[in-house]
């Protein structure tokens, strides 16, 4: 199968939001895993030229990169084949990171500058949403749920 047949550009309002979203954590994910210390500045973390033993903050910014590189591949292969129950499965576990990120800024376990990270999550959450509740396909089929 060829690589223009594989992916095709989104045919909804829904898939765009994907789109957007995966190519925008895979493109992070890549600075993450070229430039740690760009991403950690860019999160509001500091950034010191040498580590202690034990440090183990590069290999999870390496860890942590590497799965928003997957996860952005995920989005936009998904929204390349229109797959809107993955669509509807990020929603609410958008909603959650949002929750969390914004607990850790909240509590003044994360900086400020986090905070974008949480956001970025709960209105990428909140327009995907509204967009599959536009296309009225925000919940299975009738008949699908009936199937269970």
């Amino acid at each position: 199968m060829s690589l223009p047949r594989l992916l095709r550009l989104p045919r909804s309002f829904s898939g765009w939001t994907m789109a957007v979203f995966g190519v925008l954590a895979f493109a992070l994910g890549l600075v993450g895993l070229v430039a740690p210390g760009v991403l950690l500045t860019m999160l509001g973390f500091e950034v010191v030229q040498e580590r202690p033993p034990g440090d183990y903050t590069l290999v999870y910014m390496a860890a942590s990169s590497m799965a928003a590189v997957n996860m952005g591949v995920y989005y936009v292969f998904a929204a390349s084949a229109d797959y809107t129950p993955f669509f509807r499965w990020t929603v609410p576990f958008r909603l959650v990171t949002f929750t969390v990120f914004t607990t850790l800024v909240v509590t003044g376990a994360a900086p400020r500058e986090f905070f974008g990270v949480g956001l970025w999550e709960g209105l990428g959450a909140l327009v995907t949403g509204f967009a599959l509740w536009r296309e009225g396909r925000l919940l299975p089929p009738r008949h699908a749920a009936e199937a269970s």
